[in-house]
């Protein structure tokens, strides 16, 4: 006869396996009516508590696997994760789907779960309606009752803008690209809340479909009366795009341009000349995802105050930002 775990408890009762093991240890965080479920199931099944039973707990993360824009960014999380939690005790599990279904499964078998990436809030309250504290690295909409750790866009947005400003830039473009990620959307944010400040800036958002080059789309606000000098691109994939059409227009960066990506991963200081960008700490970020369920799972935190934890980027300063010229470069024809 197959040997009856908490999994398979978990198993029974549709629970998690956090919640089956607080019920059968006499913990907080579950309720009555769930206590009493589980140990009627255990008695049923025939389940015998290890002795000692050293078990160490295990903290889930899923990566949304359609996220392939930041999948840089999520090994550095994977990997302060699983450093964090070797640190406190824990084991660590990971997956990486979409699947609502799949997730919900997976987080049946463990005692606290990380969300990375677009994950559906209606996943997130499926998990949370387990009994599996769960936290979140993504956006989430205004006062939703998740614990989410996050970068600082729209802080990082305003400190580029600040930048920008300080190396005399007056005509200054925030390269958006395809529209619709809330993240870029806050770093317009930033960045516009600093430079509506400035009446002698001039200031646009370069929005545009996949379809347009980032160069058909230049000329085109080139021919309004629009002649940039400052680039700041919502993500380094941007601005290596930007550094290579410039060059390829005759510019000369950062005498005649200045480039600023976001992220600052590994392709930054692999063109010529190395990028300026802002640095996402995305070890700290998944350190701070352990830190949180960690906290929820030995009751540390109040169950009705979610939490949010930002973690401060920064900018590194590289040969594609420079102080801003005063006259307009001469330009080779496109394809010349």
């Amino acid at each position: 006869m197959a040997r009856v775990t908490l999994s398979t408890i978990a198993q029974r009762t549709g629970l998690s396996k956090f919640a089956v093991s607080r019920s059968l240890a006499g913990k907080d965080g579950v309720s009555e009516e769930t206590r009493k479920r589980v140990q009627e199931v255990a008695a049923e099944l025939g389940y015998v508590r290890p002795a000692g039973d050293a078990e160490a707990p295990t903290l889930g993360i899923v990566f949304h696997d359609m996220d392939l824009i930041n999948s840089e960014l999520h090994l550095l999380i994977q990997s302060g994760f699983q450093a964090e939690a070797q640190r406190r005790g824990y084991q660590v599990r990971m997956r990486w789907t979409h699947i609502g279904e799949e997730i919900e499964s997976f987080a049946r078998t463990v005692a606290g779960l990380a969300m990375v990436g677009p994950h559906p809030v209606e996943t997130m309250k499926h998990v949370k309606g387990l009994g599996v504290p769960v936290a979140r690295n993504g956006w989430m909409g205004p006062l939703d009752p998740f614990d989410i750790v996050s970068a600082t866009d729209h802080e990082a947005g305003s400190a580029v803008a600040q930048f920008m400003l300080d190396l005399g830039h007056r005509t200054i473009a925030y390269v958006h690209g395809a529209p619709g990620f809330r993240g870029r959307i806050e770093r317009f944010y930033g960045v516009r809340e600093v430079l509506e400040r400035h009446p002698d800036v001039s200031f646009r958002e370069m929005k545009f479909e996949t379809e347009m080059r980032f160069t058909e789309h230049l000329l085109k606000v080139q021919a309004e009366g629009f002649h940039p000098t400052a680039f700041f691109c919502a993500h380094d994939g941007l601005a290596l795009t930007a550094v290579s059409e410039l060059l390829r227009l005759g510019y000369r960066i950062p005498e005649d341009a200045t480039v600023i990506g976001f992220g600052d991963y590994s392709a930054a200081t692999q063109i010529t000349p190395q990028l300026t960008t802002v640095h996402v700490h995305g070890q700290e970020i998944g350190m701070g995802l352990v830190r949180l369920l960690d906290d929820r799972v030995n009751n540390r935190i109040n169950p009705a105050a979610p939490m949010r934890i930002m973690v401060a980027s920064h900018i590194v300063t590289r040969a594609s930002s420079g102080p801003a010229r005063q006259t307009q470069p001469q330009l080779r024809a496109v394809g010349s």
